[in-house]
This record gives structure tokens, C-alpha cells and sequence, in this order.
């Protein structure tokens, strides 16, 4: 069995989802030869900020924390020196980089090189979400390279990675999760959304930042052609953003203001009941990694349409199941997806089953324990 240690870094404790993970890991690590290190760089990020709050309540484990605000306030160079030192100190036998896209995560790279440390990458990309450009697809080989390991959100990272070089039996996935409110009960969220549904009209629900990539204003075109057939139809769309205006104008200029509700950022029980009361949740996202909003729904029973170019597509996303994919930027496509889910998701009780038995595999345990199991291999070798 391996032994050693292993130090992770993380941008931001604002990742919820990622503290849930490394929860788990630590539980995980009880009993394992292997010890752990979770060292987060800040507190936020800019554009989070507005959406939600930093709560630590979700990050049960050891950590350190190097800068208080936000990531961005600290000048690049203060940055990469402290990192580069944290690295050339620490006695990890391993070390977990947090990305590779900004010159402080090289930096760490080359510090383990000199320090013989073995070092994985955590990788959220895909190639729909990164479109290939040679002169950045250069250099990430050359990180990728240098790497014993990757972590990856799903099978679109992994094919991405393999793209630029990376060899399939070092890519570990799935590593992420949802964050749930701890008011959720997984033994009462049937219940919950049966009652939530009981009688209903059709709502269909976003949740995320309002912003250009999120594709809302797709979202609203194609729900206007809804109400049209189907006046009592709404839409609710949860979170802030820099197209909030904009998009509250498009709204009453389509002549559907009345049928969209904006009900501005919801954590919690607030956003639960949203889940539970949607008849579907719609990501038409243009750029999307993942979607995590997309595990939130499933884990409340409610089914989702998004866009093809969501990285959650291949696991998450069943055809007629769990949802249905829509192709990215064609608004009549979802329009059709849209009507399709409202027909094939009738049936509230045999959905939401079938969105709980698929979302099951994807719990903090489960990616803490892909986590430790890529730890361990790279550890072994």
C-alpha cells in the first residue's frame, strides 16, 4: 500500500463543492498511510463576488489559507514568490497544482521539478469549453508533460487531456461534487418534490451568473415561443450578473415580463425550493466546464435541458432520463428540447427516481476517494 504526503492547493475557499471534497478526503485520510495538506490560496475571486457568500461552514477539514479578499488583489509577483516558497518547503511527497493557466502555477511547477517532488494538475477544461489555439495548446503540453497525474471533472476533461498528451491511466475522474444546503435530506427530497410539483403549471428554471456565456438571452428567446402555446408557463431565473438589466429589458420588450420572474442570488433552502418547484432546470450555457447547477438538480429530482457544449453531458445528462442536450446557440433546438422535456417528464415521481439513482455516483465520497486513488497510484510509482 502507498504511503507518503501529499499537499493540495486550491485558489479559493469560496468553492463550496470543493469543500465538500476535501471533507471527504480528510475523513478518507483517517484511515489511510497516506496524510493530507489542503492550502488555500484566498478567500474569493472577483466575479464571485455578489453571488455568494465565502462560508467555511463547508470546508471541514485542516486547511491553511495564504491571503484574505479576493485572488486577484494580490500582486502577481507577491503571489508567485509565496507560492514558489510554500512549494520549495513543504516535505510533501506529492504536490496538487491548482491549475496551469496563470505564471504562478508554473512557477510551482518548476519548484517541484528542482525539488524532485512528484506533482499533479487539477484540470476543469474541455475542448468545447477551450477551443484549441496552437499557441496556448503548446504550452499546456508542455505542462501537461511535466505532470505524474490529472484530476479532471468528467469524461470531456479526460478526452481533453488526452488531447494535449496526457496518458489515460494518469487522469483520475470524476474529482467534484455538488455542495447541497445542509437542510437537504436525501430521504425526503422525493417527498419534497412530489409535494413542490403536486398540480403545478410548467416552470422552467436558471440558475447561475447572468452573464454573456450563460446564454439567457437564448433562453428567453425560445421561452417566449413557449408561452405562446402555453400561457401559464413561467421561467425563473436565479442569480446576479452583469446582463441583469439587460436581460429583465429583453424580457418586457419580448412581452413576457409577466411569465419571467428574476428573483435575484438564492443559497440554501431558498434555492432547494426552486429545484424542487421547477418542472426542469435549463443551462443553455455557450461555455461550461461541467455545470455543477446541473448535480444540484438531479439531487432534488428535478430533470434538466442544456446546451451540448456542457462538460456534464456524457455522465449526467440521459436523453429522455435525466434530460435531454440541445445543440449550443441554436435557440429552435431548444425551443423543441424545451416542449420535449415538459412531455417526457410528466410523469414527476418515475424522474425524479431516475435523476437520484444517476446522480448517486457523483457524492463527495465518491470524488474524494478518486482523488485518493490517484494520490496513492502517483504515490507508488
Amino acid at each position: 500500500m502507498a504511503s507518503g504526503s501529499v499537499t493540495i492547493f486550491h485558489n479559493v475557499v469560496w468553492s463550496r463543492h470543493k469543500g465538500v471534497v476535501f471533507s471527504a478526503l480528510h475523513d478518507i485520510s483517517a484511515a489511510s498511510p497516506i496524510k493530507y495538506q489542503i492550502v488555500q490560496i484566498s478567500d474569493t475571486e472577483h466575479f464571485r463576488l455578489g453571488f455568494s457568500d465565502v462560508d467555511y461552514g463547508y470546508h471541514q477539514y485542516p486547511m491553511r489559507k495564504l491571503f484574505d479578499g479576493c485572488y486577484e488583489d494580490v500582486p502577481t509577483w507577491r503571489m508567485t514568490y509565496r507560492l514558489t516558497m510554500e512549494v520549495l518547503r513543504t516535505h510533501a511527497d506529492l504536490v496538487v497544482l491548482p491549475g496551469y493557466h496563470r505564471p504562478e502555477y508554473w512557477a510551482m511547477l518548476i519548484a517541484c521539478i528542482l525539488t524532485g517532488k512528484r506533482r499533479a494538475v487539477f484540470c476543469d477544461s474541455t475542448g468545447r469549453d477551450r477551443p484549441r489555439r496552437l499557441l496556448t495548446s503548446i504550452p499546456k503540453r508542455m505542462f501537461f508533460a511535466l505532470c505524474d497525474g490529472y484530476f479532471g471533472f468528467g469524461e470531456r476533461s479526460r478526452e481533453y487531456l488526452m488531447s494535449l498528451g496526457a496518458k489515460r491511466e494518469r487522469i483520475f475522474i470524476p474529482c467534484q461534487a455538488a455542495a447541497l444546503p445542509r437542510s437537504f435530506v436525501p430521504e425526503q427530497a422525493l417527498d419534497q418534490r412530489l409535494r413542490a410539483r403536486s398540480g403545478q403549471a410548467p416552470v422552467f428554471l436558471f440558475v447561475g451568473r447572468l452573464s454573456q456565456e450563460k446564454g439567457v438571452d437564448a433562453l428567453l428567446q425560445a421561452f417566449g415561443a413557449i408561452v405562446q402555446r402555453i400561457p401559464a408557463a413561467q421561467l425563473r431565473i436565479v442569480g446576479t450578473g452583469p446582463q441583469g438589466e439587460q436581460l429583465q429589458k429583453a424580457a418586457q420588450d419580448a412581452g413576457i415580463a409577466h411569465a419571467v420572474h428574476f428573483v435575484g442570488s438564492l443559497q440554501d433552502e431558498g434555492l432547494s425550493r426552486e429545484y424542487f418547484g421547477a418542472t426542469c432546470m435549463v443551462l443553455p450555457s455557450f461555455s461550461e466546464p461541467w455545470g455543477l447547477v446541473v448535480n444540484e438538480a438531479l439531487n432534488h429530482g428535478c430533470p434538466v435541458v442544456v446546451s451540448d457544449n456542457c462538460g456534464c453531458v456524457p455522465e449526467l445528462v440521459i436523453d429522455g432520463v435525466t434530460g435531454y442536450a440541445f445543440r449550443s446557440g441554436d435557440t429552435a433546438s431548444l425551443q423543441r428540447m424545451l416542449l420535449q422535456a415538459l412531455e417526457a417528464f410528466a410523469d414527476t415521481e418515475k424522474t425524479a427516481r431516475a435523476c437520484m439513482e444517476v446522480i448517486g455516483r457523483f457524492d463527495p465520497p465518491h470524488a474524494a476517494s478518486n482523488i485518493a486513488r490517484g494520490c496513492a497510484m502517483m504515490l507508488a510509482h
